[in-house]
């Protein structure tokens, strides 16, 4: 398993910092994991969040493109419905060619009714164009008519789907899924032997819910401060557009998911010491074939010394996984 960087480059109200500095600042801290040996770093997308969310995580993995040399490089996700996909197969295979074969490209359904307004698309169908986004790249990398084609022959697709269902999309696609839950694993293997695919080929990635620290006792309040922004800007937003979900914003504990730890998934937070991280990865995940997993490299607006060390944190839980 490769421990990788996230990020989301907000920028919020309370921490609120020069932009070009927090983008700049961005690169310089993939070039750190990169050095310190990290194996990948991934974007994500939201629209017209308070905190600017990014909102092209292709057009930022350009320069982190431009100005690294081995770290993979992902999405997670583009919100594929958003986008047409012959824009979508052209702008990945670009960023595929800068880094000279190196993208991972994560594509997810989204949620939010405000970005499918904004965009002008319907939400109604957002799995089937999302599905269907997932065939189309694949079937415009491989026109002679579309150049300049990817540097990979097989460049990476991996589907943000979460739950039995989606995993059985993935998986009839014949894609990576990008979910890491070992009880998705049997419908996501159905769905590759449904699909006409290896069962064997099953691949997993995704974000880990969890922060690494040398010294958690001094860092606790400044990472409950900022888990519990972050937390707080997505739950009325899931609550306003996706339907049974019974988690009110108010509602955030910091210190109620970190007691949860890891196996709550995202309503738990695996947090302390790279040795008590890597304990509780392996308790989840041994024996899935994970690829990649990706904490929240800086958790809504943190200042840069801590978002640093927890880069170093990082490369040290990727050596114990290693070991």
């Amino acid at each position: 398993m490769d421990i990788g960087l996230y990020f989301d480059l907000r920028n919020p109200p309370g921490w609120r910092q020069d932009w070009s500095r927090l983008y700049a600042f961005t690169l310089e801290a993939v070039q750190e994991g990169e050095r310190l040996g990290l194996k990948s770093v991934w974007f994500s997308e939201h629209h017209r969040f308070e905190d600017g969310y990014l909102p092209q995580p292709l057009s930022f993995a350009a320069a982190v493109a431009a100005c690294t040399a081995t770290i993979r490089i992902g999405t997670a996700v583009i919100i594929a419905p958003l986008r047409h996909p012959v824009q979508l197969a052209e702008e990945a295979a670009v960023v595929d060619l800068i880094s000279g074969g190196r993208l991972e490209l994560g594509l997810g359904a989204g949620y939010r009714t405000e970005e499918f307004e904004l965009f002008g698309q319907d939400r109604s169908r957002r799995y089937t164009a999302t599905d269907g986004a997932a065939r189309r790249v694949r079937e415009i990398w491989s026109d002679p008519r579309h150049l300049p084609h990817p540097a990979q022959e097989r460049l990476p697709i991996w589907m943000g789907y979460s739950g039995p269902e989606g995993a059985r999309r993935a998986g009839r696609l014949g894609e990576g899924l990008l979910f890491l839950n070992r009880q998705v694993m049997e419908p996501y293997r159905q769905g590759l032997v449904e699909g006409g695919h290896d069962p064997d080929s099953a691949r997993l990635s995704g974000a880990l819910f969890a922060f690494v620290s040398e010294d958690p006792e001094r860092d606790w309040p400044t990472v409950a401060e900022h888990h519990a922004y972050q937390m707080r800007s997505y739950l009325p937003k899931m609550q306003a557009d996706l339907t049974g979900y019974d988690v009110r914003a108010t509602e955030v504990d910091s210190a109620e998911f970190r007691r949860r730890g890891l196996a709550a998934g995202p309503m738990g937070l695996g947090y302390g010491t790279p040795e008590d991280v890597a304990a509780q990865i392996r308790e989840q995940y041994d024996g899935l074939p994970v690829q990649h997993a990706f904490p929240w490299t800086s958790l809504a607006g943190m200042a840069e010394d801590m978002v640093i060390r927890h880069i170093h944190a990082l490369a040290r839980l990727q050596r114990l996984l290693n070991a």
